[in-house]
């Protein structure tokens, strides 16, 4: 059954379904995974044990009893700590919430379910989800399966590193900064940064609200590019609580269609500088869709570094402001990573009403002049970060001669929460180190189908999902 824990969760269920393996199994040989590999790695914060067991029994029995399954049937999936599943606790790592048990399902966790999903327990994320990397007061600090000395990524590292080393066959991350494309980046895995409103954010803490309506979202992670598209059938449309929520139908793309997108493509973007090894995973990327057929050209688009300050504006400014109030005469409790956040926050000015009105037009502008650029290449690809992962504790490296910092390695993907971009990041390459190394495929609102059918094509060229040494 160890092979089975790295089949995609696609096959998982068509087995499942052709009666090749029980659900029983699979859950029972995921649970045994997750014994024998989380006190090393730290992914899960808690597991669901006879809630996950009961579950499968249910999806056998279902079975048995002759009904139709669902698209996942009997699959068992993870589901990050801020994120509502009925029973589980959903803390975002933070005292604040300590014992903080949620009393139903967010919506995506219940089509989630009935798609015929089983829910193992939830992972860990860093407090309040402020970093890009995973540790925090309560849990502790989740290790990379790929190095266990270097972290996973944040603030979905619990789900990356759960997926990364067969403790769970996919699962739900968030990403208001690269928080769902970093720790895929990291792990070797693959996530989507859906469109805001596409996938409903509804039950997720902090909320997607204001200002980070337009930033925030939830999102599927997985070990394929084809668990992406499944997970994303199941959990997108729209919901009332989500505020920007709208009913989009799904649309595949076919192939003589997806071959007429132009694709742009560019290795850094003039500021921050990305390893060798990340250069050539995005050259990889683009002669593989050269090969297969498409318009592939180099074109770095304009205003990326003007939407850089403005996601500071929205996730650290605003942000830090809104979080600073939650803390007022609880200091104490904050972990180190979160106050190192809101120090940085600190150096910043806070919001007026009249600056943060400002801001909020200049994104709607530039969000407007970036798409008119995506007129004429609307997939791009490009890094997910500067380096691969890091180690823990390290603040920042030298890469081409020139020393990279903490907040700067990731702008490669704030750029798109501040724009609303639906993104995905695929496995392409490795470090000398023998780490993996993503690329981004980024496309316009609302066409994740896209993004994600180009994605599938870069991953069945340059080579799919490979299993970390820790598993």
């Amino acid at each position: 059954m160890s092979d089975l824990l790295f089949h995609t969760a696609a096959a998982m269920a068509q087995q499942v379904r052709e009666r090749s393996v029980t659900s029983i199994e699979l859950v029972e040989s995921h649970l045994h995974q997750i014994e024998r590999l989380n006190p090393r790695l730290n992914a899960f914060v808690e597991v669901d044990t006879q809630g996950a067991l009961r579950a499968a029994r249910g999806a056998d029995q279902a079975l048995s009893d002759g009904q139709s399954p669902g698209p996942i049937h009997g699959v068992p999936i993870s589901i990050k700590s801020s994120v509502e599943v009925a029973g589980l606790r959903c803390e975002s790592g933070s005292r604040l919430r300590t014992g903080f048990v949620a009393k139903q399902d967010a919506p995506i966790v219940a089509r989630l379910r009935a798609a015929g999903a089983i829910i193992l327990g939830a992972t860990n994320a860093p407090e309040l989800l402020m970093a890009w990397e995973t540790d925090n007061s309560m849990y502790g600090r989740t290790n990379n399966p790929w190095d266990l000395e270097r972290t996973p990524g944040g603030s979905s590292g619990g789900e990356a590193a759960a997926i990364a080393s067969g403790m769970s066959a996919g699962g739900v991350g968030s990403d208001g900064g690269g928080s769902i494309r970093v720790p895929a980046h990291f792990s070797g895995i693959c996530g989507l940064k859906p469109t805001p409103g596409r996938i409903p954010s509804t039950g997720h803490f902090p909320p997607s609200g204001g200002p980070f309506s337009l930033i925030g979202v939830v999102g599927p992670m997985a070990r394929s590019v084809a668990d992406l598209k499944l997970l994303f059938e199941i959990m997108q449309g729209p919901d009332d609580g989500d505020a920007c929520s709208v009913p989009v139908p799904v649309r595949w793309p076919q192939p003589g269609e997806l071959r007429k997108l132009r694709i742009g493509y560019f290795e850094d973007d003039g500021r921050t500088p990305v390893t060798p090894e990340t250069r050539l995973a995005v050259r990889s990327a683009a002669e593989s869709l050269r090969v297969a057929g498409f318009d592939v050209e180099p074109f770095r688009p304009s205003g990326l570094e003007e939407a850089r300050q403005l996601w500071w504006q929205f996730f650290g400014v605003a942000g830090g402001m809104l979080l600073g109030s939650m803390f007022a005469g609880r200091e104490a409790e904050m972990s180190p990573l979160l106050k190192r956040h809101l120090d940085q926050v600190a150096a910043s000015p806070t919001h007026t009403g009249e600056s943060l009105l400002q801001a909020w037009v200049r994104r709607d502008t530039l969000r407007a002049e970036f798409l008119r650029q995506m007129r004429d290449f609307p997939i791009l690809l490009c890094p997910v970060a500067a380096i691969p992962a890091f180690r823990h504790g390290e603040r920042s490296w030298n890469v081409d001669g020139k020393t990279v910092e903490y907040l700067d390695a990731w702008s490669y993907t704030e750029w798109f929460n501040l724009l609303g971009n639906p993104a995905a990041v695929v496995p392409v390459g490795s470090s000398p180190e023998g780490l993996p190394i993503g690329v981004q495929v980024v496309g316009r609102p609302w066409e994740e189908e896209q993004v994600l059918s180009v994605a599938e094509v870069i991953e069945r060229t340059c080579g799919a999902w490979k299993p970390p040494p820790f598993r």
